[in-house]
């Protein structure tokens, strides 16, 4: 065996390892990340209709794009949960981080962990967090990878669409986007979502 078959074949061996690392760390990272709880009611490929409790959230609203509103929404939050600006102990990162859109504008959410209330909740230290509860929702979801961008969420909510006409099924408000995952994850290991509220 020559030196570049044997140079080759080392490159795809570290290339393999460097791969299963990566997978590796991504399945440690995410397990220690508490989801969101719901229970679903039906499954169709990669939708799912979706019973949810009632939730405690940390928001923010900024306006601008979609992208430069989850920027911009993250940081406060972020600050928050990890008590870089109130005294208080840390809050546990939970996913996902979730954003939609109203007039003008845009609220990034960051779900409670499980355990708190809006009583037990520490104090935001200025009035850019805000907390409330979600009342339970019955909702949509389309479940897709890849990296974050408008038209990516364009061709899967077009998918949605299209199932919900076929299916007779009305939504109430706008779209909820979902991100389960840091910046850091490939697109191909992301978790993304799109979610609407089921009319009654």
């Amino acid at each position: 065996m020559n030196k570049v078959k044997r140079m080759l074949i080392f490159v795809a061996l570290l290339a393999v390892a460097v791969f299963a690392g990566l997978v590796a760390f991504w399945y440690v990272q995410t397990r220690n990340v508490e989801i969101a709880r719901y229970s679903v009611t039906e499954t169709d490929g990669p939708i799912e209709i979706r019973d949810y409790p009632a939730l405690t959230v940390a928001e923010v609203t900024r306006s601008g794009s979609r992208d430069q509103a989850v920027r911009a929404g993250f940081g406060p939050l972020a600050r928050y949960i990890f008590a870089s600006e109130r005294p208080g102990p840390k809050i546990a990162m939970t996913a996902p981080v979730t954003q939609h859109q109203g007039e003008g504008s845009w609220t990034v959410q960051f779900i409670m962990p499980s355990g708190y209330t809006l009583d037990s909740l520490p104090k935001p230290a200025g009035a850019d967090v805000q907390l409330r509860e979600e009342p339970p929702a019955h909702r949509v979801a389309i479940r897709f990878s890849g990296w974050w961008s408008d038209p990516l969420f364009t061709q899967k909510n077009a998918e949605l669409q299209a199932w919900l006409q076929k299916k007779g099924l009305t939504t109430v408000g706008p779209p909820i986007f979902a991100y389960y995952n840091d910046p850091f994850t490939p697109g191909f290991l992301r978790r993304n979502e799109i979610l609407y509220d089921l009319a009654p």
